[in-house]
């Protein structure tokens, strides 16, 4: 398992959502008649099953099954793209142990596949012929759950596009939306996960060697940044051809060629099995995480769909033991938990009448970083009951502008960014590395801060609100990046959106904004829980988004992809309006 991170100096560093291998955990309960978990001679192990689908295409899959249980049993499947073999015959001991048939089927083209490897596009009907290949075996009680993090999440979902009655649940960590949150995010393509296709098309595995060269993957997105050529050309920069990057660049919106990879509007109103969504306030996937949940509940209102999220990355949300100091922040003792116990609890309760987790108090359950509890909710909407706004104001406060709750009179504050400007980079604050840090000094962007705190504050869900700018463009990317400062003067990274301006209001469907007339752009940060010290403000920085690690928008109008710094033109200016304002999702 390797995690990649880059930077091109400043605090500004960038993760790449990269492969999740889930690998055995130590210290799972097993039932007392168990084998020690290594001994292969306990389990019928099965890897060389061949499973054709509707379409033509072979799917291969690994099964694996205690030698004692004689009965039918309900099946466990993992539908993934990170081939590992042996990891995968652990996971299926994993499985079997906890009383379920354990399955991992490989992505089509992996393993003894002999199609191609196209990442996405044709998992949601290959994860339904699985699912029914499952239903049918004589070991099968006819009942499936499908649990995965990162991509075998996506597969999860991806299998109830169509729903195939045999699938009961789902158990999903930091759950991935191909073209929502990676490989662009709020419609901006990004350059962390550059080389993602590399590792996992390059061969029937995994393509380790080559994704573990961290010069490799540094050099593309600073080579191309300092070029100023267009974004279809950073792997001509990078001088080996990416044809799927190529491939997905097509699709600037959330067109019908994502859609049709995950449940998409009325779809999720017939997604009628219970679900559990486990995600964390820096896991790089919440974005898509939050999205199938918000989306389940919109179009099926009674859906038992349950959210666990607390202070963990996008590994994190996966693992049995959490780190303890993430990022530099040292995790409250209560936010530890096993999400593999957690699944395995979760299953048992949907599947064999077993107790329901005890974190799941509510549909929403949430740790409150500093308070060392958790809470819960019945839903997100419930947490913006007692909301504040708090307007961003011209007037002088602390190190830049006053953030207040009244709103200000009519008024803005101009930012000017040349972007054919190679030498400095915009927006280098958002990522949350660390999640601790000293007060910023020559940030870019607009700083705005709250007045101190007179008693301490819990603040849980999103931020969200409305931008109102006017452009010498017609588009631009915008940034919104929320810390609490901590008496101290420390900043705590909190929560961040970036977006283009020009599909705030729809990703699928892009509306440029006219030169010199004033836009309304709604944003909704990342989500956090968290008690703000007696005695902190919050402190808030608006930017353009102008950096290495995604695209640069010129605002020409054209497709982004295309644009270079010939198309810069003169300097973007952005008039960022006083009645533009943020919600604060203060708890009573």
């Amino acid at each position: 398992m390797k995690e990649v991170r880059w930077g091109r100096g400043g605090h500004w560093r960038a993760a790449a959502v990269l492969a999740w291998v889930w690998l055995p955990v130590a210290g799972l309960a097993q039932a007392p008649s168990a084998p020690p978990p290594g001994d292969e001679a306990a389990y019928d192990i099965r890897d060389d099953i061949l499973i054709r689908t509707a379409e033509g295409a072979t799917l291969s899959a690994t099964v694996v099954r205690r030698r004692d249980v004689t009965q039918p049993q309900p099946a466990l499947l993992t539908f993934d793209i990170y081939t590992d073999p042996v990891a995968f015959r652990a996971r299926g001991r994993e499985a079997a142990d906890h009383g379920y048939a354990g399955v991992i089927v490989d992505a089509r083209g992996k393993r003894l596949s002999p199609d191609p490897i196209v990442p996405y596009e044709h998992e949601a009907a290959d994860a339904w012929a699985a699912v029914d290949w499952i239903a049918h075996q004589p070991w099968s009680d006819g009942r499936v759950a499908m649990r995965g993090g990162s991509y075998s999440g996506f597969t999860a979902w991806a299998a109830t596009k169509r729903l195939h009655p045999a699938l009961k649940t789902l158990v999903v960590s930091a759950a991935a939306i191909p073209g929502y949150g990676l490989p662009m995010y709020n419609n901006i393509f990004l350059n962390a996960n550059y080389g993602w296709a590399f590792y996992v098309s390059d061969n029937r595995t995994l393509d380790n060697d080559t994704y573990g060269d961290r010069e490799r993957w540094e050099r593309p997105p600073g080579a191309w940044f300092a070029s100023g050529r267009p974004y279809r050309e950073i792997d001509q920069v990078d001088g080996t051809p990416n044809p799927f990057l190529q491939r997905w660049v097509r699709h600037p919106a959330y067109d019908a060629y994502w859609q049709a990879m995950v449940p998409y509007g009325e779809d999720f109103a017939h997604i009628n099995i219970p679900v559990l969504t486990i995600s964390g306030y820096y896991d790089d996937g919440q974005v898509s995480a939050l999205r199938y949940l918000k989306e389940h509940n919109r179009y099926n209102p009674g859906a038992q769909h349950y959210l666990v999220i607390g202070p963990y990355d996008h590994f994190g949300t996966h693992h049995a033991q959490k780190d303890a100091v993430l990022r530099g922040y040292a995790i409250d003792p209560r936010a530890q938990f096993s999400t593999p116990d957690l699944a395995y609890q979760w299953l048992d309760y949907v599947l064999r009448g077993g107790a329901k987790p005890e974190v799941l108090a509510d549909r929403i359950n949430y740790e409150v970083m500093g308070a060392n509890q958790w809470r819960h909710a019945p839903s997100l909407a419930s947490l913006q009951a007692h909301a504040v706004r708090f307007y961003f104001s011209a007037a002088r406060e602390h190190t830049g502008y006053r953030l207040q709750p009244r709103k200000p009179a009519a008024g803005s504050l101009a930012q000017t960014v040349d972007l054919a400007d190679r030498r400095s980079e915009n927006n280098t604050h958002s990522y949350p590395d660390p999640i601790i840090e000293a007060p910023l000094r020559g940030a870019s962007g607009l700083m705005f801060a709250s007045a101190p705190f007179k008693a301490a504050r819990v603040i849980s869900g999103s931020f969200a609100g409305e931008l109102d700018v006017t452009l010498n463009k017609k588009d631009f990317d915008a940034a919104v990046t929320v810390f609490e400062q901590l008496p101290d003067g420390r900043l705590f990274h909190l929560a961040y959106w970036f977006g283009r301006a020009s599909f705030a209001r729809d990703a699928t469907a892009r509306a440029l904004l006219a030169p010199g007339k004033a836009a309304r752009l709604p944003f909704e940060t990342t989500f956090v829980s968290r008690q703000l010290a007696r005695g902190s403000r919050l402190v808030v920085l608006l930017d353009v988004n102008k950096n290495a690690m995604a695209q640069v928008n010129y605002g020409t109008g054209g497709d982004v992809s295309d644009e270079s710094v010939a198309d810069a033109g003169r300097p973007l200016k952005v008039l960022w309006h006083t009645d533009s304002y943020l919600r604060v999702p203060f708890e009573r």
